[in-house]
């Protein structure tokens, strides 16, 4: 079997998968270790796929007669395809087998069978977005991803929340999808003109030429399209409220696969489809992909709600990834092949640690609430106590994230700033200063990235435990929980360590798409040392890091372990009160204040403070009552005036229904003299 075969086969099974669900759904004790067990097998067999496509290096494609007269379902499966099947497959496999224990909490409680339905949907509709090879069949399955993530956003939809949030979604993805749609048609419509169906195929879009005002109309579209159902800055709004209201397994998939996709798409459009771009269009996605990069992680900063927090992360981790993209536009538009490749490659990285990490960080944040009930940080503390192992995986999320060493998120943030550090080689000045803002700007999102997730793991794990529920009915998560974490995490874990290894397999993938490759240079001293550019600039041994800390982290515990006398337990320093509570805790909101002060512009903050006096005192205080609110200021800038505007048009159209049936006569006789007109 072919690569191309093997993917199309899982596909099938999938899609059989969920018609079976629903002859099941009297027997949800066999369908979720069913189904999730399908899930994870075609995900595995998904990501083998992909992974000989970009081993291969070469392209399959096949001819599905199943759409309409004359537009049959085109299907192709390339390197580029290939290595997000990898990034689709690998995730789906690890948060399927945690949904085997995940879902245990839902049985009884609401019905099963349309989560189930809808997962098995959702992976088939994210896996043929990057299978599909023409325009049609693309928006099909890009329709069918929208709506099965839709129905799963909404699953618990007796709360109003969801439904508004489900809703926001849906809408901004059918946005982006008609910018999409209006992309293809462009440049469907003047390869061959619109006389047949032969031009809807990306090959006769690939053979096709564009003038530059066409294929820049065409690019912009596809990236605002791609960039709001990516959660870009300022098409980001829908991702911190769909996110957090969705099932955790959900939300792993959504932030870690499904905003994968539209970089994909961009990709394709940029590199596959138009071929040929001006600078500045790599210029414009690099400056959204910085300002996605810094508001992300300052709107995560003030944010108490973990899974909320985590989505606010996605925004930060798209807008690295655009970075890298960005980047190799730039490089490519000025015929530097080699540096082209280097920043695609360190775009790619990211793509794959992201969805890693992000998967475990929000399967973990799943745990938590499971065991929990509580999504306020602010309600937690002290569960490196309760929940040792989720603790424990979790901080190999923050650690990533945080692009810390050895762990993977360093290794294409290093790539990423050594791609920014080569900007001298560009002749433009504007660049000459631009992309050194960039190095900038990225190290602050660092910076500030490290402090959130110091805040994210502090206040839930550390401490002491403040939440309403009592400790003795919190325990660890089910067996499959806790294996899909531990599988994430050691795949962060062997990214970090080891991506020698990785370039070498994904260099076919820029060599496709630039020109280039940076195996040859990135592997010159063997799987040791990671030298992207050469020995002179840069180098980083994972494996040598890895094996300093264990070395460090084994000395100390020796150290300190082997007299009985090294560590001395004493009471806690209680600042003079005579009592220390738990609700005296450093907290979250605590936490970000000195940020929120220093970049208080970026928000719309309303802080109000309620004293109580007692009537006989009125100078002492009886009570306090401190109420903040942090709000994105694109809703106020951009989204409520939009939501205004059209609420008034709706008001005054729907002064057309008289409820008169001689009305209505009226308004079909206008409307065909009207057509009459037009047409004559």
């Amino acid at each position: 079997m072919s690569p191309l075969d093997i993917a199309g086969f899982s596909v099938l099974l999938l899609l059989g998968g969920a018609l079976c669900a629903m002859l099941l759904s009297r027997f949800e004790r066999l369908l979720i270790p069913a189904a999730f067990s399908l899930a994870t097998l075609t995900s595995l067999a998904t990501a083998v796929a992909g992974f000989l496509a970009v081993l291969q290096g070469t392209n399959n494609a096949a001819t599905v007669a199943m759409g309409l007269p004359g537009l049959p379902f085109n299907l192709r499966l390339d390197p580029l395809a290939g290595f997000f099947l990898v990034v689709i497959g690998l995730l789906s496999t690890f948060v399927s087998l945690y949904s085997i224990g995940y879902l245990r909490a839902y049985r009884g409680k609401r019905p099963i069978t349309r989560l189930v339905v809808c997962y098995l949907l959702f992976l088939a509709g994210m896996s043929l977005v990057v299978l599909a090879d023409d325009a049609y069949f693309f928006l099909l399955a890009w329709e069918l991803m929208a709506a099965s993530s839709y129905f799963l956003v909404m699953y618990e939809d007796e709360q109003a929340a969801n439904r508004r949030a489900a809703f926001l979604y849906l809408l901004v993805a059918h946005v982006g999808a008609i910018a999409i749609l209006l992309a293809f048609g462009i440049m469907a419509g003047l390869t061959t003109g619109v006389a047949s169906f032969s031009n809807y195929t990306f090959d006769a879009m690939r053979a096709g030429q564009l003038s530059p005002a066409w294929a820049g109309g065409a690019f912009f579209l596809a990236f605002f399209g791609f960039a709001a159902k990516a959660g870009v800055i300022p098409l980001h709004v829908w991702l911190p409220e769909a996110h957090p209201v969705a099932p955790s397994n959900v939300s792993a998939l959504m932030s870690g696969i499904m905003l994968k996709t539209s970089i994909y798409g961009m990709m394709r459009v940029a590199f596959d489809l138009i071929h040929g771009f001006p600078w500045w269009w790599g210029g414009i996605v690099l400056c959204f992909g910085l300002v996605s990069s810094v508001l992300g992680v300052l709107y995560a900063l003030m944010q108490h709600d973990l899974k909320r927090l985590l989505a606010y992360h996605s925004v930060e981790n798209i807008g690295i990834i655009l970075i890298g993209l960005g980047l190799s536009m730039i490089f490519t538009s000025f015929d530097f092949q080699s540096l082209a490749a280097l920043a695609l490659v360190a775009s790619l990285y990211h793509t794959l640690n992201h969805a890693l990490f992000k998967g475990l960080l929000f399967m973990g944040a799943g745990a938590v609430i499971h065991a929990t009930h509580e999504k306020n940080m602010e309600e937690m503390g002290g569960l490196i106590h309760l929940l040792p192992w989720t603790s424990a995986l979790f901080l190999v999320g923050c650690i990533s994230i945080a692009a810390l060493p050895p762990f993977n998120g360093f290794v294409s943030e290093w790539l990423t700033f050594q791609a920014l550090l080569l900007s001298p080689a560009l002749p433009h000045p504007l660049l000459k200063l631009l992309v050194p803002l960039a190095a900038s700007l990225l190290a602050l999102t660092g910076a500030l990235a490290a402090a959130c997730f110091v805040k994210a793991f502090g206040v839930t794990f550390l401490g002491s435990w403040r939440g309403h529920r009592k400790k003795e009915q919190i325990g660890e998560v089910a067996f499959s929980m806790r294996l899909g974490m531990l599988l994430a995490a050691l795949s962060c874990l062997a990214l970090g360590v080891l991506p020698t290894l990785v370039m070498g397999w994904m260099d076919t993938v820029p060599l496709k798409l630039c020109g280039a490759r940076i195996a040859t240079s990135a592997g010159r001293f063997g799987w040791l040392w990671l030298t992207p550019s050469s020995q002179e600039r840069a180098s980083y041994s994972g494996p040598v890091v890895f094996f300093g800390l264990i070395a460090v982290v084994a000395a100390t515990y020796l150290l300190l372990h082997v007299r009985r006398t090294a560590i001395r337990r004493a009471p806690l320093w209680d600042c003079g009160f005579e009592r220390i509570t738990p609700r005296m805790q450093y907290t979250a909101t605590s936490f970000a204040m000195p940020i929120r002060r220093v970049f208080g512009f970026f928000f719309s903050i309303r802080e109000q403070v309620e004293v109580t006096s007692p009537p006989n005192h009125p100078v002492m205080a009886d009570s306090l009552h401190y109420r903040l609110r942090v709000r994105d200021r694109f809703w106020n800038w951009f989204y409520e005036p939009l939501s205004d505007i059209a609420f008034w048009i709706a008001r005054r159209v729907g002064r057309l229904q008289q409820g008169r049936i001689q009305i209505y006569l009226l308004y079909s006789f206008v409307t065909l003299i009207v057509l009459l007109a037009f047409l004559g």
